[in-house]
């Protein structure tokens, strides 16, 4: 048996997919289906992520998350977060880049303690002129660059650290993503989807399920 654990923030929470739930719902289906199909086949899905979480709250609760559902079973711990990191406040970005780095160095150390398979899941573009400022938070806004400045932090800790990175970023921009929006900000349910087939196509590339 194998556990998945994702933290991460609103949208591996599933926010706005009307239809299912999240990219991380649709990946606890297709797995479902399989442990059903195939009994050496056994995986289940923690879906750990909490909207409005930056890498500082998930700093604080991974470990005591992690440990309650990590005993003996094997793991994989895969994270999913950033975007609220880069989130501007009052001209402010709100985790500085050289935080937010440390950051994600911090959460892979404490990750290793728990499992050799650790995944960080890449940020996703917004429409800018949707959500700068945020119109249901009008104090804080986000844009395309600065996620993307935040994407490549991810994928450079990763690399340093030999760990998997899957690139949602850049698949988004090769397609007209603003239809994959719901707010500007997070995905709709095509965009869920979207995600999710980029996800599972890459652990099962990778032999990670």
């Amino acid at each position: 048996m194998a556990r998945i654990l994702v933290f991460g923030d609103s949208i591996s929470y599933g926010k706005w997919d009307h239809e299912i739930g999240g990219w991380v719902q649709r990946l606890s289906n297709f797995l479902d289906k399989k442990n059903l199909s195939d009994p050496n086949f056994d995986y289940t899905v923690y879906n750990l992520s909490i909207s409005g979480d930056t890498t500082e709250e998930i700093l604080e609760r991974f470990e005591l998350e992690t440990k309650q559902r990590l005993k003996e079973e094997r793991g994989i711990i895969i994270f999913a977060i950033g975007e609220n990191d880069s989130q501007i406040i009052d001209n402010q970005i709100r985790i500085k880049p050289e935080k937010f780095r440390e950051n994600i160095q911090r959460l892979i150390n404490l990750a290793e303690k728990f499992s050799p398979k650790i995944i960080f899941i890449g940020l996703i573009p917004v429409e800018d002129s949707k959500v700068s400022p945020i119109p249901w938070a009008p104090d804080k806004s986000y844009n395309t660059e600065t996620i993307k400045k935040y994407n490549e932090i991810i994928k450079e800790a990763c690399k340093e650290n030999d760990i998997y990175f899957i690139e949602i970023f850049e698949e988004f921009l090769k397609t007209d993503y603003k239809k994959l929006l719901e707010d500007g900000a997070h995905p709709n349910a095509s965009g869920h989807e979207k995600i999710y087939e980029i996800v599972k196509d890459s652990l099962i590339k990778n032999k990670i399920i």
